[in-house]
């Protein structure tokens, strides 16, 4: 499992906290690091629970949908940064509320129906609650963006008692992680600014990725067939999770 960065309260995230007057200088350094070691916990926690998955998909169940995982927390300049964009008031409180991906983790699976499996095996554990979950593989983005996109609340349990923290997981296949990386640089490159031709090519490659996609699940079905190793249970109905939606 990797890790893109840890949590720090380096002098440019106080200078990015103070030039918005969220806190005032005295105390900024602990409240800040306060504030985002509760983010660093709830990756920690969630990085188990996922640990624990794959070890029991691999030793009992002698499957693993599991590829890779990845994790971040934002920098707090990010996070300010992301504030000021949406003119959000600068307060600890309005970034609970308002920003859902600071903690964010990355499942990237085999094939499309361990996305789901894996999906409902995570959120059915009885300590997560689940917020809000965007299926964006049945629904693509216009740009041909896919990807399962769940946010869970996870208590972490401090010295002073059990604070609630939302996490961002995304999940997807080898092939969907592929297209968006690349997507994800073309744009950092051009600063947002794609020429409308590089774009059209981009969802072109969206659309062969999905038929991989489908491709290699027919083969890896019919090696199942044949008596080789067992599939995931298959998708889980979205709508019948809604109710555990808020």
């Amino acid at each position: 499992m990797r890790r893109e960065n840890d949590v720090h309260s380096g002098a440019d995230d106080l200078a990015a906290i103070n030039a918005l007057a969220l806190l005032p200088e005295s105390d900024a350094r602990d409240q800040i690091t306060r504030f985002m070691m509760q983010y660093k916990f709830a990756v920690d926690e969630m990085l188990t629970k996922i640990s624990i998955l794959q070890q029991e998909f691999q030793h009992l169940h002698r499957y693993n949908p599991i590829e890779h995982v990845t994790s971040r927390v934002k920098t707090l300049r990010s996070i300010v940064e992301k504030l000021d964009r949406r003119e959000i008031e600068p307060s600890f409180d309005a970034i609970r509320a308002n920003i859902t991906d600071i903690a964010g983790l990355r499942v990237t699976c085999s094939f499309i129906a361990d996305t789901y499996y894996f999906l409902e095996t995570l959120t059915t554990q009885s300590d997560l609650r689940v917020l809000e979950v965007k299926d964006y593989i049945a629904h693509p983005k216009a740009n041909g963006y896919k990807s399962l996109h769940a946010i869970v609340e996870i208590p972490v349990f401090l010295s002073n008692g059990p604070v609630p923290v939302v996490v961002e997981v995304q999940i997807r296949t080898i092939a969907m992680d592929f297209w968006a990386s690349l997507e994800h640089k073309i744009y950092y490159k051009y600063k947002g600014a794609v020429p409308r031709d590089l774009v059209a090519s981009l969802t072109e490659a969206a659309d062969i990725a999905s038929q991989l996609d489908h491709r290699m699940e027919q083969l890896h079905t019919e090696i199942r067939d044949m008596g080789g190793q067992p599939d995931a249970e298959g998708p889980v109905d979205l709508k019948m999770m809604a109710g555990k939606l808020p």
